[in-house]
């Protein structure tokens, strides 16, 4: 067995082994160490191998899919080994070689390789996330890719220079991806394959072999590096897969220009389909997802990723959702008609690979004949939008496949087909004789017992069944011996410590009428299924469309009903470059004030080629970073077909969208956060055009303050002056403000902010104008920053601006401060705040009673400060 074990993990190579031993699935060696550290699981041994315990672990077959999802979720791959043969078959082939019949094994081989990127079983994918598979191959210089979520056989080409591979691959989030050995552009843990697998003639071929065409032409145009791509994604899904393909669809072409581009540091920076925490709570689509499929979530998050380019597809979505916003008492029915579809797309592909259940198909029949019912419903609809009224087709068509299984499949079929029971009664006379045999020999059996304590005078004897011996008779120890004897008709079978077991001739006879009856039974459901299988993958294209189109119709439902929600309006999408919003709000932020209880501050934003750059400065936490966010959020949104949080917007088509927001170490890269923020602003500076969308925080605040200006100055006049496109720069730099003397299309903005009684207020409003000061020790302040430390700061503060003109440069003075130590008896705080209360204070619209009110106010303060 050992050898049997070694040879098959060989096979495997560096996957963990299932080796499957009756009930269990095994592990040996180190396989064993990992799984049960991984599973927490007990870790035993059993045997020797070159004198050393071997180390053993366990899983049970009926519940392996759980400790496959925690496997795979830890990063591991699993080769899975199955019996290929019975016992009887393995004797009688000993048999023919000539060994011995008593050590004969049966034969096992690995029969599929469990990965990330190639799941289709239920238990281990997200109902409302892809699992996208990619492979990469570079074709003189350009790259191409070919993804595929195998779940539901979605198959995507498409190519990209080198530099913008990086980009693709942040908007695909693959769960793994495939490269040919020796590539230098690999991502993080791409598993290297055989060059000769990722040759583009291979590619094309084997597409073609997979839909049965002799051309590829009815599919697309495709390149050489795509096709290239697909042949290296469908040999690693040969073999991880023993030969047996998943569903594929016919492959889409993406085009470059299709999509707004954005970078893996735009996507992180705005959070769209994860939180910073890598959660999705907090997120974009944690905000916004309300789609009752898991289809349709799956469907809005790629929307998310890749929002559209072309207007008319854009206005096409933005359509759909307007007609299902303005009903909502039809949205309603709508959404409670979808919210108990199966999902149509993970069933079918369950069942194209050969891993369907009887509830699988089941979810086939239900998913068809929901899908037909929506149909009637929204096609009696008076004024349907061109997009649903080309996806309507789709979701009909299916009646005889639907009376098929209707009329084969009992009402709520199984998960396991081995114990038969899921084709329905009058589907087949013969199936149905065969099930009323099992039945009248249970009934008989059940007679048979009556009779037996009848003429024994035992009346606990009782006929049982069990997996090793089948029927048998059992009674009481103490009534044994009365069986015992030759004449009595019963032979003994086992002895246990309480009970004794029998057999008889008419218990044999009838135990082998039921053992018949149920095996034929059996094997005649098995064939049904097959030729149901058989015609669901004939129709699986047809039924893929289905699913696509029901899973459109309930992103748009779940966009109006969002709209709905939070007030949204309906963007007005233009192809000049203009982005022009009223009352816009941040959908994450506004979902958690609401929660919280408080209120979000709507600001606009009007962008257009006269005025396409704002600065905008103002207090730490004012809203600087969340109005840059908001903003940008809101152009995405409207691109994907949405609605957007605002009163009204005009968004002119964004190309490339750009977010440079924060930074942080990434010490993995060995680059500092100033080094990261130079990056990410390179790429800008690099890529966007003049129809791209900027939003920039505090470039510069990396480095010395002299260099920081400096760099943000220059990157200022370079997104005005050579790039032209729209731009948000947030800065606390106030010299920046004089740009706006020489930038005929900049303009000065800040965030409203306000001291009162010594605190900071921040008001979260957008004004025109610079803003007067950063409010940084106020802000200070509200963060805890002890007073003590607080008040040396001032006085650092009031040095640097007393000598920022003088020769001495802007440290000059510090020195001569008295140390911290003696900072208690320079200047006591209350007297700066009693000086700044002063200060504001317009005498001359003030009333007697108010003049009156305040001194007494300030009187009492003094006083206590003093006491």
């Amino acid at each position: 067995m050992m050898e049997q074990y070694l040879a098959l993990k060989r096979e495997a190579g560096g996957s963990l082994l299932f080796y499957r031993m009756g009930d269990f699935f095994e592990l040996f060696f180190e396989d064993a160490k990992v799984a049960a550290e991984v599973l927490d699981i007990a870790l035993t041994s059993r045997g020797e191998h070159g004198g050393d315990p071997i180390p053993m672990c366990g899983v049970p077959v009926h519940s392996a899919e759980g400790y496959l999802a925690r496997l795979i979720k830890a990063g591991c791959r699993v080769a899975i080994a199955e019996q290929v043969e019975t016992p009887e078959e393995s004797k009688a082939r000993a048999k023919a070689e000539g060994r011995p019949v008593s050590k004969a094994l049966v034969k096992r081989d690995i029969v599929r390789f469990v990965t990330a990127g190639t799941l289709t079983e239920e238990a281990l994918l997200e109902p409302r996330r892809a699992n996208l598979l990619v492979a990469l191959a570079d074709v003189r210089g350009t790259i191409g890719i070919a993804s595929c979520d195998i779940s539901t056989g979605q198959m995507v080409l498409e190519e990209c220079p080198l530099e913008a591979l990086d980009a693709a691959l942040a908007r695909l989030t693959f769960s793994e991806c495939v490269v040919p050995e020796g590539t230098e552009f690999s991502p993080n843990d791409a598993i290297p394959r055989a060059k000769s697998e990722f040759e583009s003639e291979n590619g094309k071929a084997s597409l073609q072999r997979v839909h049965a065409v002799a051309t590829l032409d009815g599919f697309g145009d495709f390149s050489r590096a795509m096709l290239a791509a697909a042949g290296g994604l469908i040999e690693y899904l040969e073999h991880v897969g023993r030969g047996t393909l998943p569903l594929l669809l016919p492959p889409q072409k993406r085009d470059a220009g299709q999509t707004m581009a954005m970078d893996e540091a735009t996507r992180s920076s705005l959070e769209i389909l994860s939180s910073q925490s890598g959660q999705r709570e907090g997120s974009l689509i944690g905000a916004i997802d309300r789609c009752v499929t898991g289809a349709g979530a799956r469907l809005l998050a790629e929307d998310l990723a890749a929002p559209l380019l072309d207007r008319g597809a854009i206005e096409a979505r933005l359509a759909l959702v307007q007609w299902l916003h303005i009903d909502p008492l039809n949205r309603a029915e709508l959404r409670e008609m979808m919210r108990n579809l199966p999902d149509l797309g993970r069933a079918l592909g369950r069942i194209v690979a050969g891993r369907g259940s009887p509830r699988d198909m089941g979810q086939i029949r239900n998913g068809l004949n929901d899908a037909r019912r929506i149909e009637l419903f929204l096609g009696s609809q008076p004024d349907v939008p061109k997009l649903l009224a080309n996806l309507l087709p789709q979701l009909r068509g299916h009646g005889a496949l639907v009376d098929l299984l209707t009329r084969a499949l009992v009402h709520s079929p199984p998960t396991e087909r081995s114990n038969g029971g899921f084709i329905a009664e009058g589907y087949d006379a013969s199936l149905d004789e065969l099930r009323a045999v099992s039945g009248n020999a249970r009934k008989a059996i059940a007679a048979m017992e009556a009779r037996y304590r009848d003429d024994t005078g035992i009346s606990s004897l009782k006929i049982k069944h069990n997996g090793v011996l089948g029927y048998f008779i059992e009674v009481p120890a103490k009534h044994g011996d009365a069986l015992m004897a030759p004449d009595s008709g019963f032979t003994h079978r086992q002895t246990m410590a309480g009970a004794v077991r029998f057999n008889s001739v008419d218990l044999h006879e009838e135990a082998s009428r039921i053992a018949e009856a149920g095996g034929h039974s059996l094997a005649a459901e098995e064939a049904h299924f097959e030729d149901l299988v058989g015609e669901v993958n004939a129709a699986r294209e047809a039924i893929a469309q289905t699913a696509a189109a029901l899973a459109r119709i309930d992103v748009s439902a779940s966009q109006a009903e969002r709209a709905a929600e939070g007030g949204w309006c309906k963007p007005d999408i233009e192809e000049d470059p203009v982005l022009d919003i009223k009352g816009g709000r941040h959908p994450v932020v506004e979902a958690a004030l609401s929660k919280a209880g408080d209120r979000f501050v709507a600001n606009d934003c009007a962008l257009a080629p006269s005025d396409r750059l704002w600065l905008i400065g103002g207090p730490n936490m004012g809203g600087k970073s969340t109005f840059l966010r908001q903003n940008a959020l809101i152009v995405l949104l409207a691109q994907a077909g949405g609605f957007v949080p605002a009163n009204a917007a005009r968004i002119g088509l964004v190309d490339r969208l750009f977010s440079r927001v924060g930074a942080s170490d990434n010490l993995a890269r060995g680059r500092s956060t100033f080094m990261v923020e130079m990056v990410e602003t390179a790429a800008i500076l690099s890529q966007a055009s003049d129809r791209s969308f900027v939003i920039l925080d505090e470039v510069g605040r990396g480095t010395s303050t002299y260099d920081g200006l400096a760099l943000a100055w220059a990157v200022v006049e370079a997104v005005h002056t050579n790039i032209k496109c729209r731009c948000l720069f947030a800065t606390h730099y106030h010299e920046l403000a004089r740009l706006a003397e020489r930038c005929e299309a900049l303009s000065l903005h800040h965030v409203r902010a306000r001291e009162y009684k010594g605190d900071l207020v921040l008001l979260h409003e957008l004004s025109e104008g610079p803003a007067d000061r950063s409010y940084g020790l106020a802000v200070a302040r509200l963060a805890g920053v002890p007073d003590q430390v607080v008040s040396r700061a001032k006085q650092v503060l009031k040095q640097l601006e007393k000598n920022r003109t003088e020769t001495g440069g802007s440290a000059a003075g510090l020195g001569e401060l008295p140390l911290f130590a003696a900072l208690e008896e320079s200047e006591p705080e209350h007297q700066e705040t009693l000086v700044d209360r002063l200060a504001e204070i317009d005498i001359d619209s003030l009333s007697p009673r108010e003049a009156l009110d305040i001194l007494y106010e300030l009187s009492s303060e003094a006083r206590a400060t003093k006491s």
